[in-house]
C-alpha cells in the first residue's frame, strides 16, 4: 500500500512538472495575445495538412498563427511605431491598420522577442482569406475570436506552404491577389536559407513579370547579401525594363553598401533610357556627393535627352541642396538648350541663396 502511495506521489509529482514546463510555453504564446479563444496544437504529419485540416474544421472565423526565426533581430514588425522597448496593441480584425498603445503592461510585450516574428492565416469559411506577420514583441488582439497556436513548427515548411499562395495565378484578375502578397512578405521575414531559395525561384525569367518586380522589393528590403546578389543577376539578365526599374528600387532600399555601386552601374549601363533615369533618381536619394559624378556624366554624356534631364532632376534629390552647385554649372554651360533649361527651372525652385545669386548675375549682366 505504502509503495502504492509511493508510486501515485510519484507520478502527481511528474504530471504536475509536466503542467508547469506546459504552463510556461502556454504563457509564453498567451503574452503575445489579448482577447483571445486561445488553444495550443502540435503539426501532425506536415504544416500545410494541419493547416488545412484546421481550417476545415468547425465553421466560423478563426486565426492559426506560429512563430519562426526572423531575418533580422533589429526590426519591428508592428501595426504601428514602438515606444520605450514596446510595440503598441494591433487589432487583427477591423481591417484598420491602426496600432492603438494599451493602457498597461499586459497589453505590451518586450521587445526581447524581435529574433521571432509571429506568421498568422485567417481562415473564414473553411479558407485563408487572409496572412499577416507581426514581431513576437507586437500585442496581438484577436477581436475574440478563436486563435490556434501551432507549435513543432519547421521553417521550411512555413515557407512551402506560403510559396503555394504565393504562386498561386498572376493574371491580375485574382480575388486572392492580397493573399498572395501577404505571403511574399511573410516570406521574406523567414530567417531559414529556404526563403532565400523561394525568392531565387520567384525572380526566375519564367516567371510572371509582376511577381518579379514585386518580389524585388523585398530582396532589397529583407534579404540583406543574398537579396542584393539576386538583384544583381536580375539587373544583367531580367528582359523586362519595367521589372528592372523595380529592381533599381530594391537595391536603393537595401541596406547593403554595395547596392550603390549596383546602381551607379545601372545608370551608366542600362539598356533602356527610363531604367538610367530612375538609377540616376534613387542614386541621388542614396549616396549625396557619390552620385555627383555619374550624374554629371549622364548630364554630358547619356545619348538620350530625357535621360540627361532626368540626371538634372536627380541633382535636386541630393541631400542639403548638395546639387545646387552641379545645377548651376549646368545651367551655365550645357550644350543642349533643353538640360539647360531643366536646371535653369530647378534652380529656380530650390530657394537656395547661391541660385539667387546666380540669377541676380545673370539679370545684371
Amino acid at each position: 500500500m505504502k509503495a502504492k502511495r509511493g508510486r501515485l506521489r510519484i507520478c502527481g509529482i511528474l504530471i504536475l512538472a509536466g503542467l508547469a514546463v506546459w504552463g510556461k510555453a502556454a504563457l509564453a504564446d498567451e503574452s503575445q495575445f489579448t482577447n483571445a479563444k486561445l488553444e495550443t496544437q502540435a503539426v501532425t504529419g506536415n504544416l500545410g495538412a494541419t493547416i488545412d485540416r484546421i481550417a476545415k474544421g468547425p465553421a466560423g472565423p478563426l486565426w492559426i498563427a506560429y512563430e519562426v526565426d526572423a531575418v533580422s533581430s533589429k526590426d519591428t514588425t508592428c501595426c504601428g511605431d514602438t515606444k520605450d522597448g514596446y510595440c503598441g496593441l494591433c487589432r487583427l480584425e477591423g481591417g484598420s491598420g491602426i496600432s492603438v498603445r494599451g493602457q498597461n503592461t499586459n497589453t505590451t510585450v518586450k521587445l526581447e522577442k524581435a529574433a521571432l516574428v509571429t506568421v498568422l492565416y485567417r481562415v473564414s469559411e473553411k479558407h485563408v482569406m487572409r496572412i499577416r506577420i507581426a514581431s513576437a514583441n507586437c500585442a496581438l488582439d484577436a477581436g475574440g475570436l478563436r486563435v490556434v497556436w501551432l507549435t513543432g513548427v519547421k521553417p521550411k515548411e512555413s515557407v512551402e506552404v506560403l510559396s503555394e499562395f504565393v504562386k498561386s495565378g498572376w493574371d491580375g484578375g485574382d480575388k486572392d491577389d492580397g493573399v498572395k502578397n501577404e505571403a511574399l512578405m511573410a516570406i521574406a521575414q523567414h530567417a531559414d536559407h529556404s526563403a532565400d531559395v523561394a525568392y531565387a525561384n520567384f525572380v526566375a525569367p519564367n516567371q510572371p513579370s509582376e511577381l518579379r518586380g514585386k518580389a524585388s522589393f523585398w530582396l532589397g528590403a529583407a534579404r540583406g547579401k543574398p537579396g542584393l546578389t539576386v538583384l544583381e543577376k536580375m539587373a544583367k539578365t531580367d528582359p523586362s525594363a519595367e521589372v528592372r526599374d523595380k529592381v533599381v528600387f530594391g537595391m536603393f532600399v537595401s541596406h547593403e553598401p554595395e547596392a550603390t555601386d549596383d546602381i551607379i552601374r545601372l545608370a551608366k549601363d542600362d539598356s533602356d533610357a527610363h531604367v538610367r533615369g530612375q538609377a540616376l533618381f534613387w542614386l541621388a536619394q542614396k549616396a549625396g556627393q557619390k552620385a555627383s559624378g555619374t550624374i554629371g556624366n549622364a548630364i554630358v554624356n547619356d545619348p538620350e535627352t530625357e535621360v540627361k534631364k532626368k540626371a538634372v532632376f536627380a541633382l535636386t534629390q541630393m541631400p542639403h541642396n548638395e546639387g545646387v552647385p552641379k545645377l548651376i554649372e549646368v545651367a551655365q554651360n550645357n550644350k543642349n538648350p533643353e538640360v539647360r533649361k531643366q536646371a535653369m527651372f530647378w534652380l529656380g525652385q530650390s530657394q537656395d541663396p547661391r541660385a539667387l545669386a546666380f540669377f541676380e548675375k545673370i539679370l545684371s549682366e
